[in-house]
């Protein structure tokens, strides 16, 4: 297997806010424990010592993500980040070798399209991750976002240019229409680098954004349990959610349910809505963020998980921790997980904009241990089966590194193989 001289990890962020973020960064700092040098180049300002670790180099933008800027330089910025391009078009020319390997991760919130350009000429040895649908869809989750219902368009087609799907409106929509389309045009994606989905599910989207088949990969996350040993959720009273308090991730849905269920709920994460959430439902336990120790120790008191997202979750690694924890799991029938979760009998689904019947389904499970008991067992030994550990996914991410060197070797060898064939 063809060893990288440098992996170069490429995201809007460097301070783990979020899902795509924190694996980025998990990746990074994996590939250095096992010795390998890693450059990340992102578009916030890193931490002075880099990553903590003496292997990871660091650079960025210093820039802030599009939703705390201004109205003007968020549109045009979000189209196109020249000073994005020039430091990633920068470091190709003064740092390249034959066998770097370039990780694209996010760039939607900061990178823009522009660094898709920039990669342009290490494209064979570039992968892309889609930890969402913004490498093909305007709106990055193929849903109606007003109501949530999953959208069956082509992007970029008549009837999604037409769509009202953007939840702040049409002027919106229009400007979103326009990065994919230019996205597109920098990225062609018919010649696709190898896109790697999160779920097996993500694949016919992302071919109906026209990836090839042949070019996605499918490389489930990583996922470490918040306990190794089964939480006895059946003794346990508390609705637990973990994530970040925005309307995506339907924080607020979730304590509706509970409220009207009388059921006990604690809430650990933080975001945009996190003050108005704590006064409009002061019964309910708010944490704020908490590191993975902190949060294992909390889920010890839960009887379940709620992951109650407004759009499809193309994975949801909080289900997986919850899950393979022996925490039962409620989630939308829209996630990509909810037939595998279903399926393993390790929770259930409900959808979360009916409080009703979310409600509803929190009283019953309140009151019935022994279902609660075997969806615990069940997810804590077949949850497992549903993502990688830490050390498999990294050894997945280096195979495909290695096939992409492979591959370019045998490219760069082509023109002598048919020179010397031709004097033969």
């Amino acid at each position: 297997m063809i060893r990288p001289d440098r992996i170069v990890v490429i995201n809007d962020l460097s301070c783990p806010m979020g899902g795509a973020s924190a694996l980025a960064m998990q990746s990074a700092l994996g590939f250095a424990n096992r010795g390998l040098p890693v450059t990340v180049l992102s578009g916030d300002s890193p931490p002075p010592l880099g990553l903590g670790h003496p292997g990871v180099k660091a650079q960025g933008l210093g820039e802030a993500r599009l939703l705390a800027r201004g109205g003007i330089q968020a549109m045009t910025r979000g189209w196109w980040n020249r000073a994005a391009w020039h430091m990633v078009r920068g470091w190709i020319a003064r740092h390249d070798t034959p066998t770097t390997v370039y990780h694209l991760h996010g760039w939607s919130q900061i990178l823009s399209p522009a660094v898709l350009a920039a990669l342009a000429p290490v494209r064979d040895r570039l992968v892309i991750s889609a930890h969402d649908f913004f490498l093909v869809c305007p709106n990055g989750a193929f849903a109606d976002l007003p109501t949530g219902a999953p959208c069956a368009r082509v992007p970029l087609g008549i009837a999604c240019a037409l769509a009202r799907c953007d939840r702040h409106g049409t002027v919106h929509k229009a400007w979103r229409l326009g990065r994919a389309a230019i996205q597109r045009l920098a990225m062609a994606p018919q010649h696709s680098p190898p896109v790697l989905a999160i779920h097996a599910a993500m694949a016919p989207l992302l071919q109906r954004g026209g990836i090839p088949a042949a070019a996605i990969h499918v490389v489930p996350n990583p996922v470490v349990p918040w306990s190794a040993t089964r939480i006895a959720a059946e003794t346990c009273r508390e609705v637990l959610f973990v994530g970040r308090l925005e309307d995506t991730k339907g924080a607020d849905l979730a304590l509706a349910a509970a409220r009207a269920a009388h059921v006990p709920i604690r809430v650990i994460g933080d975001g945009a809505q996190a003050s108005q959430l704590r006064a409009l439902y002061p019964e309910a336990q708010f944490t704020g963020r908490l590191d993975p120790p902190q949060i294992a120790a909390l889920a010890h008191r839960a009887r379940l998980l709620v992951m109650p997202s407004r759009y499809p979750e193309p994975f949801g690694l909080v289900a997986i921790e919850a899950a393979r924890s022996g925490l039962p799991v409620l989630l939308p029938p829209s996630a990509l997980l909810a037939d595998d979760i279903v399926r393993i009998g390790a929770g259930l689904t409900v959808e979360p904009r009916d409080t009703a019947r979310f409600a509803a389904l929190l009283r019953e499970l309140a009151g019935d241990d022994t279902a609660i008991a075997a969806m615990s067992h069940a997810g804590h030994v077949l949850g497992a089966f549903l993502a990688l550990d830490p050390d498999g996914w990294l050894d997945r991410l280096l195979e495909i590194y290695a096939e992409r060197l492979a591959q370019e070797a045998i490219r760069r060898a082509l023109p002598s193989i048919g020179i010397d064939a031709a004097v033969a």
